[in-house]
């Protein structure tokens, strides 16, 4: 069975990783119907999601009318992939022999047990069927006249299409039918079995706004990445063979998507556009931060216009989905957006967290450190930092735990263990925070 082609952002997803994965994939499923010869079934793509919703962005898609990505934690192989899809049924009013001769004619490694409803039951294997045979040579009478639901082989387990082949192979490799039943609640959807193990389709994955194995869903290892769209600096994923590496340093991958439609020549629709607009925006922090560029600026007036907004207004709005400062989970307010990077042989956390509302958030620093301390110690990282980024005034304060000497150095500054340090001017996390820090 051919699986789709997964479509993903990065871990803690923002907004941009998860608008540009839903604008990606649509663009690469028009792409590939309008470019598929004719009787040719084209591959599909699937944008997917490895966190929650961020506020703004579930807000934007129920005004899109564009349904959530799913949610999933791995891109390891899976039985659906490996599974067979050729069924030998046979129903339980029919005997051993009905069971023998349809397997004989329609060839395959057993026969599916159902009842009236279409409901599995059990299966038959070929041992079984051999067994009966040796009897019958011996002259037992009625060896295969017995009802089918008789002769039912306990060895041949059963296995959810969405079930990691790595969980079931030593299962199957020791059951004595080596074939397990594939089901779909009671329905059997195909079977698999032990020699179809030995070479397992990798699943392909197309990376968003991200290209660091740190920061990628579970299991790429085990994967085939195929290609990459991002704005961030190059990272440690490796791929086999070339790949399309889109790679810009623009402010938001959204950017490129929006620029990949124009290159391949298809229409943006309005519910895309929205998506595009909103991340692009809050990527940018409204086209205010450093990593913004001409060209970010020219896809927000043009997606803009497609949507008949102001594109700053427009931004603005997105911004104040987020939902209130003061009764957002501490969790969310310091986790939602941070990511790790690797300092040495060590790690640090920078999160960031962009608000209209700054004196709200700065009202609970104690609950703000409190929580960089917690996510210290669960993870080893030698210091956290929170941006908390007041979108209006263009800065940001600097609240740090852990090993603040390092903050220091970087900015020159005294990042104490209380009130902070305003930061004229500093709106991005990746150009002008985690780049000074790495630079040590």
């Amino acid at each position: 069975m051919t699986e789709p082609i997964i479509v993903v952002g990065h871990k803690k997803p923002d907004n941009d990783a998860i608008s540009a994965a839903i604008g990606y994939a649509y663009l690469k499923n028009a792409v590939a119907k309008r470019d598929a010869a004719e009787g040719e079934k084209p591959p599909t793509y699937e944008p997917v999601r490895l966190g929650p919703l961020p506020p703004e962005t579930e807000q934007i898609l129920k005004q899109a009318q564009i349904p959530a990505p799913r949610l999933i934690d791995n891109v390891y192989p899976r039985v659906s992939a490996v599974m067979e899809d050729r069924l030998v049924t046979v129903s339980t009013t029919e005997t051993l022999a009905d069971a023998a001769r349809e397997l004989n004619r329609q060839g395959g490694e057993l026969a599916i047990v159902v009842d009236a409803n279409g409901d599995y039951v059990g299966a038959v294997t070929p041992l079984t069927i051999a067994a009966r045979a040796i009897e019958a040579a011996d002259g037992a009478e009625g060896a295969f006249d017995v009802p089918v639901a008789e002769a039912i082989d306990g060895s041949v387990g059963t296995v959810a299409p969405t079930d990691l082949v790595r969980d079931i192979e030593e299962d199957l490799e020791a059951s004595a039918s080596r074939a397990d039943v594939v089901l779909d609640g009671r329905k059997p959807l195909g079977i698999v079995v032990h020699s179809d193990l030995q070479d397992v389709p990798r699943r392909r994955v197309i990376l968003v706004d991200h290209n660091e194995v740190r920061q990628a869903v579970d299991g790429l290892a085990d994967a085939e990445v195929v290609e990459i769209v991002d704005h961030h600096r190059i990272g440690d994923v490796s791929t086999a063979n070339p790949i399309k590496f889109l790679g810009l340093p623009i402010g938001s991958s959204s950017t490129i998507v929006a620029l990949e439609f124009d290159r391949e020549g298809i229409e943006i629709p309005d519910s895309i556009a929205r998506i595009l607009l909103g991340a692009l925006m809050t990527d940018t922090v409204i086209l205010k931060s450093p990593t913004a560029t001409p060209t970010d600026e020219r896809v927000a007036e043009r997606l803009a216009g497609i949507i008949g907004a102001d594109p700053t207004e427009y931004g603005l709005s997105v911004f104040r989905m987020r939902g209130g400062d003061a009764d957002m989970p501490i969790e969310e307010l310091v986790g939602a957006d941070s990511k790790e990077f690797p300092l040495g042989d060590d790690t640090v956390l920078i999160a960031q967290h962009e608000t209209v509302d700054l004196q709200t958030v700065l009202g609970r620093e104690s609950e703000i450190r409190a929580e960089l301390d917690r996510l210290i110690a669960e993870h080893g990282y030698r210091f956290a930092l929170l941006m908390v980024t007041d979108i209006l005034a263009e800065g940001s304060q600097f609240i740090a735990q852990g090993d603040r000497s390092v903050v220091n150095k970087a900015f020159g500054i005294e990042c104490t263990g209380e009130g902070g340090t305003w930061m004229p001017g500093v709106l991005s996390r990746k150009k002008q925070v985690a780049a000074k820090v790495l630079a040590l």
